[in-house]
């Protein structure tokens, strides 16, 4: 029989990652990448015209130009606020206001929760397809508390879903990556999302729909009133429902230990 033999440079080509593989790798980051380096860019240039003055003086133009374009500012605004969410800018808090008061509450809710379940959906897929397979993987190989943290999450992903969402405390944009890097499928994503940001669209909304009033006497809106009992109360309460199955479960664990 004829042994035969590899040389050194043989098995080094075999042990070689293939370019391609090199370049599809850093590929799966450039969406990402992209959200991040506009979101940096957004922060400094567009931070002085995203505001509640702009909005205020060109108020009177906003509206002319809604009574004679109204499908075009309805196309306009959604794809503003999905740019604005999509790629984390400042002035979403003035886009839901804008949304209300070129729409009134109940149109300009529906339009805000679209657009900003929208734009918050495109993060999580670029955050997902970036960094949430790989960083998924290693937490469910892992051992120890990170591992049962993973678990108990995985167990209850709606109850979890849903209270990032209602408690005011989570940040809009880690409640748009937390579920990418947990491996969330898209359609709860997406449904937690649409459902969980209504009752606060819905007050920041009627707000907005009430500017033209504020701007007549030369006030500034009051954000606290969110903080309100009345207001802050209810969502609070949809927290805690949502919070209840995973208290029920871990009481009920305690029980069979």
């Amino acid at each position: 029989m004829n042994a035969t033999t590899e040389s050194p440079n043989d098995m080094s080509d075999m042990t070689q990652t293939p370019p391609n593989a090199t370049q599809g790798g850093l590929r799966r980051y450039l969406p990402l990448l992209g959200i991040g380096t506009v979101a940096i860019i957004g922060a400094f240039t567009l931070r002085d015209y995203l505001t509640f003055e702009t909005l205020r003086d060109n108020r009177e133009a906003l509206l002319a130009f809604r009574d004679s374009n109204l499908i075009l500012t309805l196309g306009v605004f959604v794809a503003a606020y999905v740019a604005i969410v999509g790629f984390s800018l400042p002035g979403a808090s003035i886009a839901t206001l804008t949304g209300g008061f070129l729409f009134g509450t109940l149109t300009g809710s529906m339009v805000n929760v679209v657009a900003a379940t929208a734009g918050a959906s495109t993060i999580f897929l670029a955050a997902r397809w970036g960094l949430g397979a790989r960083l998924g993987a290693k937490l469910e190989n892992s051992e120890g508390t990170v591992k049962q943290i993973k678990d108990g999450i995985d167990e209850n992903q709606w109850s979890m879903l849903f209270l990032i969402r209602l408690v005011p405390a989570v940040p809009f944009f880690l409640a748009n990556l937390i579920p990418a890097f947990l491996e969330v499928p898209l359609y709860r994503f997406v449904v937690s999302t649409f459902l969980g940001i209504i009752p606060g669209t819905v007050v920041f909304t009627s707000i907005g729909a009430g500017l033209g009033e504020v701007f007549a006497r030369g006030e500034t809106p009051d954000f606290g009133i969110i903080f309100e009992p009345h207001i802050i109360g209810p969502i609070l309460g949809l927290a805690a429902l949502s919070a209840l199955p995973i208290v029920i479960k871990a009481v009920r664990g305690k029980k069979d230990l």
